[in-house]
C-alpha cells in the first residue's frame, strides 16, 4: 500500500470498474473494452475480440478461441477460478510471477501470443 495513514475508500465504484479506468491511463491501453461473461465467470474470446481486453466480472474459466491468435486480457481470478483454454483445449500458461491467486479481488493479465498464455500478477 502506497500510503497506510490516509486511506480513501473506493465507494462509488466496483472494483473492476476501477481497474478498468486506471488501466486506460496507460496508452498501451487505449482501446481496452469490457469482455462479456457468457454465462457467470465463463468468458470466450472471438475472432472480432479486441486486442486489449478486461473480463468485465471475476473470471472462473476464459477460452480463447478459434480465429484468436493473439492479444491481453485483464482479469481478477473468481473463488472457483480453473484456468485458460485454447480453442477449448486446457493450456499451462508460463508465469511472469507468483501462480494466480483466486481470491476474487487481484488484477492479472493474461497475454495470449504463439499458441501460449503468459499470466502475470499486477500491482502491489
Amino acid at each position: 500500500m502506497i500510503n497506510n495513514d490516509r486511506i480513501v475508500p473506493v465507494q462509488a465504484i466496483d472494483l473492476i470498474s476501477l481497474y478498468g479506468l486506471i488501466l486506460t491511463m496507460d496508452s498501451d491501453n487505449s482501446g481496452l473494452v469490457a469482455l462479456n461473461a457468457t454465462n457467470p465467470g465463463e468468458f470466450e474470446v472471438g475472432a472480432s475480440a479486441g486486442s486489449v481486453l478486461i473480463a468485465d466480472e471475476p473470471v472462473a474459466s476464459l477460452d480463447f478461441a478459434s480465429g484468436y491468435s493473439a492479444g491481453t486480457v485483464y482479469f481478477v481470478p473468481a473463488y472457483n477460478y480453473s484456468g485458460f483454454s485454447i480453442n477449448g483445449s486446457a493450456v499451462t500458461p508460463e508465469s511472469d510471477s507468483d501462480e494466480v491467486v483466486a481470491d476474487g479481488r487481484t488484477l492479472y493479465k493474461a497475454v495470449l501470443g504463439s499458441g501460449e498464455v503468459t499470466i502475470t500478477k499486477l500491482g502491489f
